[in-house]
């Protein structure tokens, strides 16, 4: 076990950090978009459920792996078992190909919150204009660098010099503005069938596909399967209720993506006459649609620049959690500084994350399986990697060491009330859930089945 590892100050820095990576785009776009194709209030609900008792008993398990170890994810797994380390390996993958592609989408958010704190952002509601921007070769390259420098210098900071000192100022001004906009939407016309399509579950829509994309959108929203959570617990003291961080963390990050589905849902209802067509726009929906809406909304610009702060908040505090277990995975394996640790980080994002960045534009003509190269980087790594290694946590915990090791580890504190739950999720649900994503996903990619 390492010693002298850096920890965070108490329970509140803990839990705002581990939030904040829980937060981010895929809580913005993703899970809106997500909500509108799979029914609306049905995958709302559908999400909660699994969220409470999936989510709970994932996310318990991979903090208390990384508190019980205080090791970062690659290391953190053959601490508990030597023959098992392989499963760390594999999960510290997962970050190193989300980073680079990640940044690359919160380039895209710095430029358009930039536009707007301009005064231009009508510029960004014209036709065309998200598409010229990410056709271009150095424009996307200009914006990924300054939003990657950005998240290595916090990062470079340290542990309780930067990311809890930024957490803690990010996410309640995260809270505030998701409330505010959300509100402000809920009041314009026509915003009321938006906001009873998005809230009013509707069981004639609900099928087994809405299952598989509540649970996909788990791993992205939650930070699941991708060793930040390990991470994250090998920094959190011993003396902090790990049971009641978990629930606060889930309760942070559906509560955003909550108010998001409020803000975005509505909107594109007011303006689109309810065309659900235009719900389904995936990213576009956010570049495209919105600017749109903001454009012919009263006060748009300083509403438009609010939104696009709040997304750049979102997508920052998940980038700041994605390199710092990168670089703790160097500095663990490797006994590399943390700036040469941040140095290596920053080359390996930059060799993935310019092509990615070029994917729409000087690269279109490059296509995996049909994919370009930022779409293919995230196929891989939330469809295929991420549901491998949530599934080898839950066989490493239920059948290996046994769900009794990180249950003794939760209870330093107390009681761990969810522990029934926690053990039937890891042992038996959980596993089979997680080969059906996996299978799914792979169907779906392939062309054998469309939903």
């Amino acid at each position: 076990m390492e010693q002298n590892r850096s920890s965070f100050t108490g329970k509140i820095g803990f839990v705002l950090a581990a939030a904040g990576s829980a937060v981010g785009l895929g809580n913005i776009w993703r899970f809106p978009y997500l909500a509108a194709q799979y029914g609306g209030g049905i995958f709302l609900l559908t999400y909660i459920v699994l969220a409470v008792t999936f989510g709970f008993a994932l996310m318990v398990a991979e903090i208390a792996i990384g508190r019980k170890t205080g090791l970062s994810a690659i290391s953190a797994f053959g601490e508990l078992s030597s023959k098992y380390s392989f499963i760390g390996y594999l999960g510290a993958i997962v970050p190193m190909i989300i980073l680079p592609y990640y940044c690359v989408i919160g380039g895209w958010v710095t430029k358009y919150m930039t536009v707007f704190m301009s005064g231009f952002g009508k510029s960004a509601a014209s036709d065309g204009a998200f598409a010229g921007f990410i056709s271009q070769v150095n424009e996307p390259i200009l914006w990924f660098s300054i939003y990657l420098g950005l998240t290595a210098l916090i990062v470079l900071l340290g542990v309780e010099k930067g990311i809890e000192k930024v957490s803690k100022i990010m996410m309640p001004i995260l809270i505030i503005l998701s409330i505010f906009i959300a509100v402000f939407v809920a009041f314009m016309p026509g915003a009321i069938e938006g906001i009873k399509y998005y809230i009013l579950p509707d069981f004639k829509n609900f099928s087994f596909t809405t299952v598989l994309a509540a649970m996909g959108q788990l791993f992205y929203s939650m930070s699941l399967a991708m060793g930040i959570m390990i991470t994250y617990g090998s920094y959190m003291k011993k003396s902090v209720s790990l049971e009641s961080s978990v629930k606060q963390i889930e309760f942070f990050d559906t509560g955003i993506a909550f108010l998001a589905g409020l803000m975005i849902i509505p909107s594109v209802f007011v303006f689109s006459g309810g065309d659900k067509a235009a719900l389904g726009k995936g990213p576009g929906l956010m570049f495209e649609t919105l600017p749109k809406v903001f454009a012919n909304m009263y006060g748009g610009e300083i509403i438009g620049l609010l939104f696009f702060v709040l997304v750049f908040f979102a997508a920052l505090t998940s980038s700041i959690s994605l390199m710092e277990t990168v670089v703790s995975i160097f500095q663990d394996k490797f006994k590399l500084s943390r700036v040469k640790s941040c140095i290596v980080v920053l080359l390996i994002s930059v060799a993935l994350g310019v092509p990615s960045s070029l994917g729409n534009g000087a690269l279109a003509w490059f296509k995996i399986i049909g994919m370009d190269i930022l779409s293919f980087f995230d196929f891989i790594s939330n469809s295929v990697i991420m549901p491998i290694v949530a599934f080898l946590t839950c066989i490493f915990v239920g059948y290996v060491i046994k769900p009794k090791t990180l249950v003794d580890e939760v209870e330093i504190t107390g009681k761990f009330k969810g522990k029934k739950l926690f053990n039937v999720m890891i042992k038996y649900i959980a596993p089979i859930f997680i080969v059906c994503i996996l299978i799914f996903s792979l169907l779906e990619a392939f062309g054998v089945i469309k939903v």
